[in-house]
């Protein structure tokens, strides 16, 4: 199969875009970015997870490193596990509001270090370890995908109830005897009293 046959050639400017480094733009996006999917990939094949916090969550120490830091999840450890099989990563930083993104190439690591860690602390609590990702590649991307996903149009929104519960979901995938509801009151206490 050749792609190139088929599609035509990238523009100048989607060529030059590419940066190896942060600049003054990019930090500025990810200073307003409270949320991010990270791809990662391992001997288990390929995986995309949410990250999120506060806009500024991710650090950025110099022109060529982030830090990003694995606060409480489902502790399957997917990406840390992935991460130590294959450096790999690919991160695209989102904003509210903004029709464009940010999409960051290189390698990570990951890191307990305290003094990493000590960046981030909410009421006492640190996560147990943090990503440095050592940029390749960053470089904005144009919003053709969010404006033909309309994400950011109010009309777009989707009505909660209009599907089941996360709480019905995880009762129908898991199989487990606890029943939706107490799978649902689970869930809203790990969200009001475990996020960090």
């Amino acid at each position: 199969m050749d792609l190139r046959e088929t599609y035509p050639p990238a523009t100048e400017r989607a060529i030059l875009k590419s940066q190896t480094a942060l600049d003054a733009h990019m930090k500025a996006f990810i200073a307003a970015s409270p949320f991010l999917c990270l791809g990662t990939s391992g001997a288990a094949g390929a995986d995309v997870t949410p990250r999120g916090d506060r806009p500024g969550f991710v650090h950025v120490p110099d022109d060529h490193t982030l830090l990003v830091p694995d606060w409480p999840g489902n502790n399957r450890l997917d990406t840390l596990t992935n991460v130590l099989e294959n450096s790999a990563v690919g991160l695209l930083f989102l904003v509210p509001g903004v029709l464009e993104t940010l999409r960051v190439n290189g390698r990570a690591e990951v890191t307990m270090e305290p003094d990493i860690l000590a960046r981030w602390d909410v009421a006492g609590k640190r996560p147990r370890s943090a990503l440095r990702v050592a940029v390749d590649e960053a470089f904005m991307h144009c919003g053709k995908a969010l404006i033909r996903a309309r994400l950011w149009a109010p009309e777009s929104r989707v009505e909660r109830g209009s599907l089941p519960s996360y709480g019905q979901m995880l009762k129908d995938h898991t199989g487990l005897p606890a029943s939706a509801d107490e799978f649902q009151r689970s869930v809203e206490d790990g969200y009001a009293n475990r996020l960090y």
